[in-house]
């Protein structure tokens, strides 16, 4: 069994977005030489979620609407968290979000379901952050 690694940088210029990494995800697949086996995407940072869902602006908005009204990122002073850094509410968002992903790999491709994407979303940007891919197979 062979294994891959590789490392996605992020600097968002807000505080809030959200990428679509498929093609970043299907890149490094293709570089591992990997044509059956798993690829593991996880966000490296407490304040970012990787997960898979469909590219569609109007759920892309849903999304923020939602988790804004699970846990608004102001008053800073409702969140216990909140005394060195702002950011409770992104902690929060991304435990609802989830840390990671795992897709299969055959035939060398992501295999998906349709419409299914891969997609990083960051909560607590304007600062450097890492997704880890990993990808196990023969």
């Amino acid at each position: 069994m062979k294994s891959y690694r590789k490392e996605l940088h992020f600097h968002l210029p807000s505080r809030r977005g959200l990428v679509n990494i498929t093609q970043d995800v299907q890149n490094a697949v293709g570089e591992s030489g990997i044509k059956e086996g798993m690829v593991l995407v996880n966000a490296m940072n407490i304040t970012a979620s990787v997960f898979i869902n469909d590219d569609e602006s109007g759920l892309h908005q849903d999304y923020e609407k939602w988790l804004e009204g699970l846990a608004p990122e102001k008053p800073y002073s409702q969140y216990r968290h909140n005394g060195y850094e702002d950011n409770a509410d992104a902690h929060l968002k991304r435990t609802v979000m989830g840390r990671e992903t795992v897709v299969a790999v055959t035939e060398g491709r992501l295999d998906f379901g349709t419409w299914e994407q891969i997609f990083y979303y960051e909560f607590d940007g304007k600062r450097d952050k890492r997704v880890l891919v990993k990808i196990i197979g023969e």
